[in-house]
């Protein structure tokens, strides 16, 4: 944990104690791992983990093709991840604060905890989409017609069997996702809630594809799905990973944007403070982040061409037919490229009309 690490005195503040359920897919890329191993160390956290090479990818009931030998995902629980990562914060000496609801102060600044104050010089919320602190500095957490929504079932029981599933399109400009873990299966859909009206019914149509008759009880959350805040925060408070928006639009993975903006945020605020200059942090923090909002922004554009429905055909011809494209975005998942590569590979096989509509000229 960098801020600790730095020899700085860090209070991890939550009001659930750990282990807690949250809504997720759970899958944990290539790009996640290489977070994970810069942060802490270890090459992957201590929990059970699926590790699945196949991915069978489909897009608005088309075959896209099954690639074998990709780059690996491993799955498994939030409730193992987040607990798994909360010992290690601990562990590396953070003050253990959760299991007591915070509100911010804005004035030391601080967070009132138990009716104390733990005044800092600079606070980093990492507290979700749904995220207090972000309430606090702007008056909302996300933008509602512009923020996703998802939702998710787990069906118990280890599925060897089960496929490693993403399906583009079964949520209006969305995907569904069938993810096998050890201890049981999570499928869900998410996409932009202003075009799913009902979502309910795109999980049960979800369902009904993958033949899942069984009823299993259903979780939602909203999803950022790329909208960022293109100033993280305010002041002396930063936000990092869903708190600042930072879900990919395309692939919906929030757990390496989380993962490095946390560490990012930690190397600011320790720069800051060795300079003797808090209220630097959020400009340091916001030029570190420029390399994530970039490839944001151009997943933002390639979802354009993936959604709308006359330049769709285009998507799935290249998707299935180009390997390099497939390529690309699997080295995307392990973190060896970014969206730029994509969008050349989509730029050279778009009809001209096609290119000029996603530039938007």
């Amino acid at each position: 944990m960098r801020g600790v690490t730095s020899g700085l005195r860090v209070a991890l503040v939550d009001k659930h104690r750990f282990p807690r359920d949250k809504l997720c897919g759970g899958g944990i890329t290539g790009r996640a791992l290489t977070q994970y191993r810069d942060i802490f160390g270890g090459v992957l956290p201590d929990i059970p983990l699926e590790r699945r090479d196949c991915i069978s990818f489909h897009a608005f009931g088309a075959e896209l093709g099954t690639v074998q030998d990709a780059p690996p995902l491993h799955l498994g629980m939030r409730r193992a991840l987040d607990t798994a990562l909360v010992a290690e914060a601990i562990g590396a000496g953070a003050v253990d604060c959760t299991g007591h609801a915070g509100a911010l102060s804005l004035d030391a600044p601080g967070v009132r905890v138990g009716g104390k104050l733990l005044s800092a010089p600079l606070i980093i919320g990492a507290d979700g989409v749904n995220s207090p602190t972000a309430r606090v500095l702007f008056g909302q957490a996300f933008d509602r017609a512009r923020v996703g929504f998802a939702l998710e079932v787990e069906r118990p029981g280890a599925a060897p069997e089960a496929p490693l599933r993403i399906d583009f399109g079964a949520a209006n400009w969305g995907y569904g996702w069938q993810f096998p873990k050890p201890d049981g299966t999570t499928i869900g859909v998410g996409g932009v809630m202003a075009r799913n009206p009902d979502m309910k019914a795109a999980l049960r149509s979800y369902l009904d594809l993958l033949g899942i008759s069984e009823e299993l009880p259903v979780k939602g959350q909203f999803l950022p799905f790329g909208d960022f805040r293109a100033v993280p925060g305010r002041g002396r408070v930063l936000l990092a990973g869903d708190a600042a928006g930072l879900v990919d639009p395309i692939t919906g993975e929030g757990i390496a944007h989380a993962l490095k903006s946390g560490a990012l945020a930690a190397e600011a605020a320790t720069a800051a403070l060795e300079a003797g200059d808090p209220d630097s942090a959020l400009r340091r923090y916001g030029r570190a982040l420029a390399p994530i909002h970039r490839g944001l922004r151009q997943a933002g554009l390639l979802r354009h061409i993936m959604f709308r429905e006359h330049l769709r055909p285009a998507f799935i011809r290249s998707f299935r037919a180009s390997r390099s494209l497939r390529g690309e975005y699997l080295r995307l998942l392990a973190g060896e490229t970014e969206y730029g590569a994509i969008m050349q590979q989509m730029a050279l096989r778009l009809p001209g009309f096609g290119w000029r509509a996603l530039r938007g000229v």
